[in-house]
């Protein structure tokens, strides 16, 4: 469960970031998004009243497939809501940018391509 403070604002980015729907109708604080297309993993995002932590131990990966896909994925989902975080741990040549949804739950975009 990813804990959000909006239940329906964090839906709506996760249902466009990742093409998914809910599963069932949305309750105020609960609800699980599974692929439009199909089976696959779920994800459910759970009314929380803690804090967004600034280096969470647990995030999601996106995975893009070369420094082009990464940074087209990147503008799309900033055009969703996402935004950029400057990451104190990532190496020059880090292969990920860490973005926050618009609950501010960090996550990666990870380019697959980085060698």
């Amino acid at each position: 469960m990813l804990g959000v403070s909006d239940v329906p604002r964090a839906a709506a980015f996760w249902s466009a970031a990742l093409g998914y729907v809910a599963r069932e109708e949305m309750a105020d604080d609960w609800v699980v998004l599974v692929p439009a297309e199909g089976t696959g993993v779920q994800l459910s995002l759970g009314l929380s009243e803690t804090p967004v932590q600034e280096h969470p131990r647990v995030h999601l990966d996106l995975y893009a497939g070369d420094a082009r896909d990464q940074a087209a994925e990147v503008e799309r989902l900033v055009s969703l809501g996402a935004r950029r975080v400057d990451w104190d741990l990532a190496s020059e040549d880090a292969d990920f940018v860490v973005l926050a949804d618009t609950e501010g739950n960090r996550f990666c975009v990870i380019d697959t391509g980085h060698h």
